[in-house]
């Protein structure tokens, strides 16, 4: 399975594509960071990224996308450039027919490092060594969006059977918890 991780932001989007599946060994692909002057206004910022995004997906062709689930944070201009550059990503993805998983960072975190709250020297070092990478991958974007896109392999079936099982139980009638 191919996946695209999503790292969204509008000044730096870390992008990173993996392969592998149950019993297959997992390889990057591609890894890098889309970026954006500040200066420039959003509008133009945002259609950079949607063509980047765009780009990426048209290149890859993933099986399926992993995107940052927007938290609270302090700053709020901060979170609103994220949530931005997660729905151009989101949007690339569904125009294209693609699923797109939504994580947070604790459920990445917790995915390639056992903790939740593994700090980003610890991410970067579980992705280096899940993908046999010798130098770790830069900067903290790029490493961000290959945790996401693992993530997603460790995740992706089995809440993909969930929800095929949710629709089932719906489509009979009944309801699941």
């Amino acid at each position: 399975m191919l996946v695209l991780g999503v790292d969204p932001g509008l000044t730096r989007c870390g992008l990173g594509v993996v392969d592998g599946g149950p019993g297959q060994q997992t390889s990057l692909v591609e890894v890098g960071v889309l970026r954006t002057p500040a200066a420039d206004d959003v509008a133009a910022r945002l259609w950079a990224l949607e063509r980047g995004v765009g780009e990426w997906l048209d290149r890859h062709h993933p099986d399926a996308v992993a995107v940052e689930r927007v938290f609270s944070q302090a700053n709020v201009r901060t979170v609103m450039g994220t949530a931005q550059a997660g729905a151009v990503a989101i949007v690339s993805a569904a125009r294209r027919g693609l699923p797109v998983a939504l994580y947070t960072p604790s459920e990445v975190k917790a995915s390639v490092s056992g903790s939740g709250r593994a700090d980003k020297t610890q991410v970067t070092f579980m992705v280096s060594r899940l993908l046999g990478l010798s130098d770790p991958p830069r900067p903290a974007d790029a490493a961000d969006a290959l945790a996401l896109a693992l993530c997603h392999l460790s995740r992706g079936p089995a809440l993909a059977r969930m929800r095929a099982a949710r629709q089932a139980a719906a489509a009979a009638g009944r309801s699941l918890r």
